[in-house]
């Protein structure tokens, strides 16, 4: 039998890779597509030529990703990012596809993605978990975490899907508020995936 798809979103500093990693605890298999998205924009010869094609070949110096040249250009320009997820996400896709293929004796795997239901990835999921976390918690996290100021944290917010929308349109939730286990909700979770 095939294992089953499920994918964990969140908004940014939601925690999200933190409940990755308990999944992986208990056995399950992780994909962590922002990880993986890095690594084939360096390794993936075809949407290397097609990145440089689209946004230049100063996209790349010394055969490296040239990040900072690359985030300048669509962070400012939301018709420039949208086609570099158009051009990223479907070789992320199949990468996935088969990852997933490849994963034995497992009752399901996990696709943990950001931006899990704007790329309509959350549409070839059997489930989709979402974590939530209040904002000022995730803003306090992030700003920790990347050394970053506040402003630029809630500039990415303002990016991302609403959380309530999130909320609304996963299987289950896991509230990341620092009041409820972490553990417990996930273990509620395993089982019903499980059975």
């Amino acid at each position: 039998m095939m294992a089953k798809k499920v994918g964990i979103t969140g908004g940014i500093g939601s925690g999200k890779s933190t409940v990755s990693k308990l999944f992986e605890f208990l056995g399950i298999p992780v994909y962590y597509a922002d990880d993986e998205a890095k690594k084939l924009m360096v390794e993936d010869q075809d949407l290397i030529q097609e990145l440089k094609a689209t946004f230049g070949q100063e996209t790349y110096k010394d055969g490296m990703l040239n990040r900072a040249f690359l985030a300048n250009l669509v962070f400012k320009n939301e018709k420039l990012l949208q086609k570099l997820n158009s051009i990223v996400h479907p070789a992320l896709g199949k990468h996935y596809e088969k990852w997933h293929a490849q994963q034995k004796n497992t009752p399901y795997t996990i696709k943990e993605a950001a931006i899990l239901f704007e790329m309509g990835a959350a549409d070839h999921m059997d489930k989709v978990i979402t974590v939530f976390a209040p904002v000022e918690m995730r803003i306090n996290r992030v700003i920790k975490r990347d050394k970053v100021t506040k402003e630029s944290v809630l500039d990415r917010i303002a990016r991302q899907m609403p959380d309530d929308e999130k909320v609304e349109k996963a299987d289950f939730v896991i509230m990341n508020d620092g009041n409820q286990s972490l553990i417990a909700q996930i273990i509620e979770i395993h089982k019903e995936l499980t059975t």
